[in-house]
């Protein structure tokens, strides 16, 4: 079965699959017959093909055009990750982030990371460094957004339970410490993720999604999701 699918604003192509499924797991070939005039189009992936990580709405699109279009509905939502020790889930925090088209990813600490689990979608992220938790806590009051730490403490609020404010930045730290003090005391609050097993701990890096899906529910306006 094959289902019709539509790079914006150019004609309709027949291809397995709206998004990802079957052949469009390794995107899309070369156009075929005349090129569209279209400024957002790429001439060297209209030529040789499109096999980048994005949806097939972009296929074919400048990166900057990508970019460009994802501002205008980006989420008042940004995260911030502590990466004192260098951790390896800032690459999926980036692409999850990526996917819930949250306005921006913050590293505290140290600047390089590991982009590996990223898959590429850094490019079509934005992304800010901050030396110190106290660096980010100035930025966030700056801009008159709240700090939402999420971690597993004493006192923390239920994160299926809490209302996160629509403008925030959701706090992570790194595998292991967790979030630190100084953030914690910064915070305008910290929420938990309800746990029913052995582990002391989930991913980091899972931990980031569950929790800015859970601001999804709360405040994206669903009709606009792929």
């Amino acid at each position: 079965m094959c289902w019709g699918w539509r790079i914006w604003g150019l004609p309709e192509q027949q291809h397995p699959g709206p998004t990802e499924w079957g052949e469009g797991r390794h995107g899309v070939g070369p156009w075929e017959g005349d090129w569209p005039e279209d400024e957002r189009l790429d001439p060297t992936l209209l030529a040789e093909g499109d096999r980048r990580n994005v949806v097939d709405a972009y296929r074919y699109w400048k990166r900057e055009a990508i970019v460009a279009d994802i501002d205008t509905r980006r989420h008042p939502l940004h995260v911030a990750i502590e990466n004192f020790e260098n951790d390896a889930n800032i690459g999926t925090v980036v692409r999850t982030a990526n996917a819930f088209a949250a306005d921006t990813v913050h590293i505290v600490g140290r600047r390089r990371w590991n982009r590996r689990g990223a898959m590429v979608t850094d490019r079509y992220q934005h992304l800010r460094h901050h030396s110190t938790v106290a660096e980010l806590m100035a930025w966030a009051a700056s801009e008159d957004i709240a700090v939402v730490a999420i971690d597993n403490t004493p006192g923390s609020v239920p994160l299926e339970t809490a209302e996160l404010p629509r403008r925030c930045v959701l706090l992570f730290g790194q595998e292991g410490p967790g979030v630190t003090p100084e953030a914690q005391e910064a915070a305008v609050m910290t929420c938990s993720i309800a746990q029913f097993g052995s582990t002391r701990s989930i991913n980091a890096g899972v931990a980031a999604g569950i929790a800015m899906h859970a601001w999804i529910r709360q405040h994206a306006d669903l009709r606009r999701a792929w």
